[in-house]
């Protein structure tokens, strides 16, 4: 890892708890110089008492919040866009307000700073970019309304990214884990196949940008239903997830 990450500028955006909040630490160990971001400034300057880690704090939704925090930290070597938002909302549930919140945290967020981020990346021919998509991303899942649509959104803009940036010296990844044991998931009162720790989930990422892939799906085999059934029909795939 000493190559990829020592001496290293990382911004890592959703750094406050769970998967973000691990990832932090495990770059900063590997000798990165990690700038975290995130809306709680207390939990970050909490993060921010280990050695290699800085605190930004910001709001992903407000684009004028993104463009001061991108202006305070400057040029980046790498940029990991990790913020999330999630609420269960079926279509017969529908709540505007947190679909639309999940799509700004999720998708639109990650334009904003990525807008900061990416043309100074491609004027230096050098940069590292990775997405944390989802599983949920790969098809339409029962009770996903909101997040699927914004994880979804995320992936594209990392394949689009990749195919402008191919054959340059900037690198787009993408990390697209299943289930995770956060607040987050918490909400969720069905069975979740595999659910990862934070810290192990943060092991899946660390190894995927080392290995140099563009998409890395975790963890096996659960994975497999999501990047093998891309190619079943609708019905099939839909009838092998439980109804919400």
């Amino acid at each position: 890892m000493t190559d990829l990450f020592h001496g290293k500028t990382f911004w890592l955006i959703g750094a406050s708890e769970g998967l973000g909040r691990a990832l932090a630490l495990k770059l900063a160990d590997a000798g990165a110089r990690v700038v975290a971001s995130a809306r709680s400034a207390e939990r970050l300057a909490d993060l921010a008492r280990t050695a290699g880690i800085s605190a930004q704090a910001l709001d992903v939704m407000d684009p004028d919040s993104v463009r001061q925090a991108a202006a305070q930290i400057g040029p980046v070597d790498g940029v990991i866009y990790c913020a999330g938002a999630y609420e269960p909302v079926t279509a017969q549930n529908w709540d505007a307000d947190a679909v639309e919140r999940m799509a700004e945290v999720n998708f639109n967020g990650a334009l904003r700073v990525l807008g900061q981020v990416v043309p100074d990346m491609a004027a230096r021919d050098a940069g590292h970019i990775v997405l944390v998509g989802s599983l949920a991303g790969f098809r339409g899942l029962p009770g996903a309304i909101g997040y699927g649509a914004s994880k979804a959104a995320l992936m594209h803009l990392g394949e689009t990214l990749r195919a402008d940036l191919r054959g340059t010296g900037v690198q787009v990844q993408l990390a697209n884990p299943g289930f995770i044991n956060t607040r987050l998931t918490q909400k969720n009162n069905f069975d979740m196949p595999q659910l990862m720790t934070p810290d192990s989930a943060a092991d899946h990422v660390m190894r995927a940008m080392q290995s140099g892939r563009f998409s890395t799906s975790f963890p096996r085999p659960f994975a497999w239903i999501f990047t093998l059934g891309q190619y079943l029909p609708i019905r099939w795939f839909q009838a092998m997830m439980p109804q919400r």
